[in-house]
């Protein structure tokens, strides 16, 4: 199965396989102010017939790191759920570190971003990041994320949707970005390299 961003809100974004295959709509990032923080990173991921995918940048930090990747999105008033579902290929014994984070875990968690963030603390509850245990260590093999958006959702700031409920309502219904990022637990969207050649495939993301 390819691609498919599927969900009754209309989300913004191609929603066939074969619309994916003509440009991918999933962008690798952050772009903030002209730099691109997913160093030496293409600028969007590429087609293929299983999905787009990217590869891992390997095998040191000075090589590059993949970030954020993100697609458009329209409200998420109404929506009840994100699920990614993915697939990561590669040799055994190849390591995903995290970039800034080295001594920790790399991890996968998932993300949507109010929009208007100025990627600084004026702006401390725009993005969102997936629950503290609903963060996915990276491994090979094929994996599926799904988090209901009335489950504890974490800020970027700090707080979590049970203690920011406003904020976070605010920010699921001014959403214009949806997606994954690469990082650890000090930092989700920090950045993450491999050790050995590794491949990330997304099979499916999905918004009820």
């Amino acid at each position: 199965m390819g691609a498919i961003l599927s969900t009754a809100l209309a989300v913004g974004v191609a929603s066939t396989v074969a619309a994916q295959n003509e440009r991918s709509a999933w962008s690798i990032g952050p772009v903030i102010r002209g730099e691109n923080y997913s160093f030496r990173m293409p600028a969007a991921m590429r087609p293929s017939p299983a999905g787009s995918t990217f590869d891992f940048p390997y095998p040191t930090a000075r090589d590059g790191h993949v970030h954020y990747v993100t697609t458009p999105t329209r409200s998420l008033a109404n929506a009840s759920r994100i699920t990614l579902r993915y697939r990561i290929d590669t040799a055994p014994g190849t390591r995903f570190v995290p970039e800034e984070h080295p001594d920790e875990t790399a991890t996968l968690s998932l993300y949507f971003q109010r929009a208007g963030d100025r990627w600084t603390m004026r702006t401390p509850h725009h993005r969102w990041y997936s629950p503290t245990e609903k963060v996915v260590p990276l491994s090979a093999g094929t994996h599926t994320i799904s988090i209901a958006l009335d489950e504890a959702w974490i800020a970027m700031a700090g707080g979590s949707r049970n203690t920011l409920l406003k904020d976070f309502d605010r920010a699921l219904a001014q959403a214009n970005t949806v997606g994954f990022v690469f990082g650890s637990a000090s930092g989700r969207g920090h950045g993450v390299y491999a050790t050995g050649p590794a491949r990330f495939t997304l099979l499916d993301f999905e918004i009820e």
